[in-house]
């Protein structure tokens, strides 16, 4: 289950296999909440090269996307391209209440889409999202393509083949009604907050102890200095990137305020863990390195 680096993964077990990945890659800018007021998204069917375009109230701002754009190698840390940029800006400029520049785009980032190829053709927007399951003459067994919204589907049938190639006895899957870790019932509104489901009564409670650590991160993001211990404590944070690009969306809503947030979260960590100074002024430096990709301009 390697994504975009499923032929590199397959080669290693068939060095003659065939490519079956077309990467497509999709960016998306954030705004300010005032350029879409209000609870609604905007969705056009069709731009001039036949693209969808949404506009969507996200956490406080406006996410604008996508962009569809074949590439022909992958990476890590893919980054938008100009052109990407710029038709998102032209195009949400007609629909949404003021026209964004450059300068407004609070982050922007780009994702790769592990797209099943389909003959010979470079359009990507028209490729099946979704997915395809192979098993190799050795065993190994490849789940890729698909989509975030099918992901149980995915791992189900993935479970399926691969004990049926360990020659396990068949078993029904469970995972349909099976409820995330997690799972609550109790948000009469949906916030930020509302991922930390059953554990949220327990930072709360951290927080009434320790008036401190209630404190935003920034004024302009709305994750607290509780919420860095509790990626450390309970979800394996060990970097500030994981914290303010992975367990929080610090980095997606505003990359500027996450920069600024960065020597206040690695401290906060370096306390927590027992490293040095010196690990905290590196961790800054890194991450201030790989948030500037995200800036937009």
């Amino acid at each position: 289950a390697t994504g975009v680096f499923s032929d590199q993964m397959r080669r290693l077990d068939d060095a003659t296999c065939s490519e079956i990945i077309a990467p497509s890659q999709g960016v998306h800018i954030v705004l300010d909440n005032s350029f879409l007021p209000g609870e609604s998204a905007v969705m056009v069917p069709h731009t001039d090269d036949g693209r969808v375009l949404f506009a969507v109230p996200w956490h406080g701002r406006t996410i604008v996307g996508t962009t569809d754009t074949p590439v022909h190698e992958v990476s890590l840390e893919p980054r938008p391209f100009r052109e990407e940029i710029d038709f998102l800006l032209t195009h949400a400029a007609r629909y949404l209440t003021k026209d964004p520049s450059e300068s407004d785009i609070l982050s922007c980032f780009a994702g790769l889409r592990p797209l099943i190829k389909s003959g010979e053709s470079e359009n990507t927007a028209a490729l099946s999202r979704d997915h395809t399951l192979l098993i190799s003459k050795s065993g190994l067994v490849t789940i890729t393509g698909g989509k975030w919204t099918t992901y149980r589907k995915m791992g189900e049938d993935t479970i399926t083949e691969a004990a049926m190639v360990a020659g396990l006895p068949s078993r029904p899957p469970k995972t349909q009604k099976l409820k995330l870790y997690g799972w609550s019932d109790r948000f009469d509104e949906v916030t930020h907050r509302s991922a930390y489901g059953s554990g949220l009564p327990e930072l709360e409670a951290f927080e009434r102890r320790n008036k401190k650590f209630a404190e935003v991160l920034s004024p302009r993001l709305p994750y607290c200095k509780s919420e860095v211990l509790w990626a450390v404590r309970y979800e394996m944070a060990r970097t500030v990137a994981d914290v303010l690009a992975r367990r929080t969306r610090a980095l997606l809503l505003d990359a500027q305020a996450s920069i600024e947030a960065a020597e206040s979260v690695a401290e906060i960590m370096r306390k927590e863990l027992g490293r040095k100074r010196s690990w905290a002024k590196k961790q800054v430096r890194k991450y201030t390195e790989l948030a500037k990709g995200y800036l937009g301009r």
